[in-house]
């Protein structure tokens, strides 16, 4: 009896040093083991973000372009129809259609590129700007926004570089 009660701990005693570092091993085993995949769960975040931002976007620069056609947006002759710039969807346009000149809102706020890092540039300018007379496969800039896509050249994990979403 005597034998088992020595074999026990007494409560004031503390670990050793041995016990805390097989312990800060463990932890550390634990730790590298669950790191990727939270950094999978971020990146999927990221992915899910710029999928939403590229929807709202485009869905807006459609409306715009419809808008125009249907003659409620001002467009000149030489023009096809898209806004001039991202930040006309926000700031909206008259409706020349409207005795009032009431103004067309086609997004509440501009969403910024997920992927792009540096938090001082203004959304707008996080995103490429592709022209209409722009090709798909080489996109420039030019005097309306007909599409926009991210600069970032990384690749998602659907192997698809985000600047071709």
């Amino acid at each position: 009896m005597f034998f088992l009660l020595k074999t026990f701990r007494e409560p004031s005693q503390g670990f050793t040093l041995v016990e805390m570092m097989v312990v800060v091993a463990l932890l550390s085993i634990l730790a590298s083991a669950a790191m990727p995949f939270y950094q999978m769960t971020v990146k999927r975040e990221k992915e899910q973000e710029l999928r939403i931002a590229l929807r709202q976007i485009r869905t807006a620069i459609d409306l715009y372009k419809q808008a125009a056609d249907e003659g409620r947006v001002e467009k000149k002759a030489d023009e096809v129809g898209y806004p001039k710039r991202l930040e006309m969807l926000v700031e909206g346009v008259p409706n020349i259609k409207d005795p009032k000149k009431s103004m067309i809102y086609f997004m509440r706020k501009l969403p910024r590129d997920p992927m792009f890092d540096n938090p001082d540039i203004p959304n707008a300018d996080t995103w490429g700007k592709r022209s209409y007379e722009s090709p798909p496969d080489d996109p420039d800039e030019g005097d309306d926004v007909f599409d926009v896509y991210s600069r970032s050249n990384k690749v998602g994990l659907n192997r698809i570089p985000y600047n071709r979403w």
